[in-house]
């Protein structure tokens, strides 16, 4: 099944375009299923192109996925058209009344502060205790993740002395987990952040579990089914540019940035790279959704109700 989404979000085109199957809204109401809701908290700068990279992996699902696109309430982003933002965001306080299967929380550009320093910190928080009661599953990513952690498990957030960056080679902790169903023993997945959290700060009776480390870059998934929450603290929704998007944009501010490890053949910035990580974000994306699926009510007042 496709992915529903609003007829003219730019990401339409290049979805269809990759041959992703995109969903028009006058078809999906003829259709007699439920699908399922799937919100993104987009939290990125470029928010056009995150909405891309999320929709390509929930669209790949066999399943139809309808997707809303929720910002922080009043948070006014400075990247993105605010025509676009109107035209397809609702906020955080316009859809708290309502119930999604899913729930995505993506990273965002303010990971060297402290969590109580971020503007619409309070407001998070109150997402994060809304998963709780309004939605069934949720899936948060690079800073996204590491708010969460913090938020219901208190895990401290540590600067690095310099940038994680790069592809980091990654190991499947947990072969049986329906998260790493067909995952292979060893992956690479797209790392960029300049802080990180640790395993030994997870206390043994958290209920949180590791599904997948890095000896470079340290924890790389938790599950944490007490709050029916996946946390991925690298960037595995990454296309194949986005690595080096950042690298030319740090060494066009003068910015002091390493070349990103494992990821320019032969380290050099002038050769394209080579796209390691597409597969494993698929499957990993297409295990959750089916967990979703597995495991959601069917009418979506039950969500949230034990």
């Amino acid at each position: 099944m496709p992915i529903k989404v609003p007829d003219d979000l730019p990401a339409r085109a290049t979805l269809e375009g990759e041959g992703v199957m995109v969903l028009r809204e006058t078809d999906a109401v003829r259709q007699d299923i439920r699908p399922l809701r799937i919100a993104l908290l987009n939290l990125m700068p470029n928010k056009i192109r995150t909405e891309t990279q999320f929709a390509r992996l929930l669209g790949a699902s066999p399943l139809q996925v309808e997707l809303t696109l929720v910002k922080i309430t009043n948070h006014v982003a400075r990247n993105t058209d605010s025509g676009h933002i109107a035209s397809f965001y609702r906020d955080w306080e316009d859809v708290r009344a309502e119930r999604f299967d899913g729930l995505v929380v993506t990273g965002a550009p303010v990971e060297t502060l402290p969590f109580a320093q971020v503007t619409y910190w309070d407001e998070l928080r109150r997402i994060f205790d809304w998963t709780q009661t309004h939605v069934h599953g949720s899936f948060n990513v690079c800073w996204g993740a590491q708010a969460a952690a913090h938020h219901f498990h208190g895990l401290p957030k540590h600067l690095l002395e310099e940038k994680a960056f790069g592809v980091y080679p990654h190991r499947n902790l947990a072969p049986s987990s329906p998260f790493l169903r067909g995952f292979s023993d060893a992956f690479a997945i797209p790392v960029s952040r300049w802080t990180e959290l640790r395993r030994d700060d997870i206390a043994p009776d958290s209920g949180l579990s590791v599904l997948m480390d890095s000896v470079e870059g340290g924890l790389g998934l938790l599950d944490d089914p007490a709050h029916r929450a996946l946390h991925m603290f690298n960037h595995i929704e990454y296309e194949s540019s986005s690595l080096a998007d950042e690298y030319f944009r740090d060494v066009a501010a003068n910015m002091k940035v390493s070349i990103p490890r494992n990821y320019f053949p032969d380290d050099d910035p002038t050769k394209p790279p080579q796209n390691s990580w597409r597969s494993h974000a698929h499957l990993l994306f297409g295990n959750w959704i089916n967990q979703i699926y597995q495991t959601t009510p069917f009418d979506l007042r039950d969500i949230g109700q034990g």
